[in-house]
């Protein structure tokens, strides 16, 4: 293997969006469930800084890794390496190159996410001494999503900048923290943040994003004051229901494995499980 295999992006171009797609089916075919690789996060990068790193065998690509910077100064990395070219130590030399970039970059701590049936990514957290942070369910919806009654009382609208103290009370009320970039996350068109509202009052928040055929849910909370009154379940099938009317023949989530209340909700509405994925965090070097 040549030591220049290994390449630095800032921004992927389209053909070499297109080589990560192929290597992400070569993958999946052998592994099944999915990668969380954030197609419409991978197709927006800004270019400003190098996020991904690319391995290179010819023109096949053959090991890829990106880093995801969902909340800083915390960097999720996600990789994945072709099943035809594994135990060659190319995972290792794209996992310590992000590290590198991420050290570069003064962020941190970094969470490696491993898909639930990857003997090779646990084995590869545990060699770099990491430690089991959480895990989280993926959910997918095939299909419209089930019965839920719509409250005239709640709307849905765009956030804009000077909602975006409203919108971090929101998800602080609802997971504990909210990310540093919320502004810039509003500004940017890779998704959007929904402002939910009953009768002119914030009630929760939900972000959305639509790639293709697959729509995103994420950063979905609604302020504990108001839970237990319907309003999630209204709210998830109103915008499972838009992004398939924009186009989306599936839409995925995310749920932490011990948020009974919200799986039991995503189950109702038709959600299923597609694998569970693991999160480790990298123990810092400073």
């Amino acid at each position: 293997m040549s030591p220049g295999s290994l390449q630095r992006a800032r921004a992927l171009t389209p053909a070499e969006l297109e080589a990560v797609a192929d290597l992400e089916a070569r993958v999946v075919a052998v592994d099944g469930g999915r990668l969380k690789l954030e197609w419409n996060t991978l197709r927006g990068r800004p270019g400003t800084a190098v996020e991904d790193l690319v391995w290179w065998e010819g023109d096949r690509l053959i090991g890829f890794c990106g880093l995801y910077a969902f909340g800083p100064p915390t960097i999720e990395v996600v990789g994945m390496v072709d099943p035809a070219w594994r135990r060659r130590g190319i995972g290792t030399a794209l996992l310590d190159a992000a590290v590198d970039v991420v050290h570069d970059r003064g962020l941190g701590p970094i969470l490696v996410v491993v898909p639930g049936p990857s003997a090779g990514g646990h084995a590869l957290a545990t060699r770099r001494g990491a430690t089991h942070a959480h895990a989280e369910h993926a959910l997918v919806l095939h299909g419209p999503p089930g019965h839920s009654v719509t409250d005239p009382d709640i709307t849905l609208r765009v956030a804009a900048a000077d909602d975006a103290p409203e919108v971090a009370r929101l998800l602080a009320a609802g997971f504990g923290h909210a990310p540093d970039d919320l502004f810039a996350r509003l500004m940017v068109d890779t998704g959007r943040t929904l402002l939910i509202e009953r009768a002119g009052h914030a009630v929760g928040t939900v972000r959305i994003t639509h790639d293709a055929e697959v729509g995103g849910v994420y950063g979905f909370a609604v302020d504990p004051a108001h839970q237990g009154q319907g309003i999630g379940r209204d709210v998830l099938a109103r915008v499972c229901r838009q992004l398939r009317d924009e186009g989306a023949r599936r839409v995925q989530l995310e749920v932490t494995v011990d948020n009974d209340r919200a799986l039991d909700l995503y189950r109702s509405l038709g959600f299923t499980r597609t694998q569970t994925e693991d999160y480790y965090q990298l123990p810092s070097t400073e």
